[in-house]
């Protein structure tokens, strides 16, 4: 009897271990958001058009925005785009003593575009 008591004792002892080990979590997949991309995205543009390390550029500016049209607000002469509104970022960053523009597409799209071409989002176009 007593060796029957004693073997339902470790038994209930295991059993509470088995409930109790650790069980291991699952972390949610830590992935930048979609303007965070698109702003390393830009700054590696940066980096290889000036020679400057990627590092150095600074954000000057992140704006949500919606361009007018296919081009991102900075079309080429000749070109022809499409004629629907397309959600996207405005890029400033500081590049050596410079201000570069980006204009960037929700769907990834990046563009540097150079003074003068630059067109401004469409008014009251931005998202939160």
């Amino acid at each position: 009897m007593r060796s029957l008591v004693l073997l339902a004792a470790v038994g209930a002892s295991l059993a509470g271990c088995a409930a109790t080990a650790t069980q291991p979590t699952l972390q949610p997949a830590v992935h930048p958001s979609p303007h965070e991309s698109l702003v390393e995205a830009a700054r590696s543009d940066a980096a290889g058009r000036s020679g400057l390390p990627a590092r150095e550029m600074k954000l000057v500016a992140l704006e949500s925005v919606t361009w007018p049209d296919g081009s991102l607000g900075c079309p080429r002469p000749g070109m022809g785009y499409t004629q629907a509104l397309v959600p996207g970022y405005r890029i400033r960053l500081q590049v050596g003593r410079e201000v570069w523009d980006y204009h960037a597409s929700e769907r990834g799209g990046l563009v540097l575009c150079p003074p003068g071409r630059a067109q401004e989002p469409v008014p009251g176009g931005g998202r939160s």
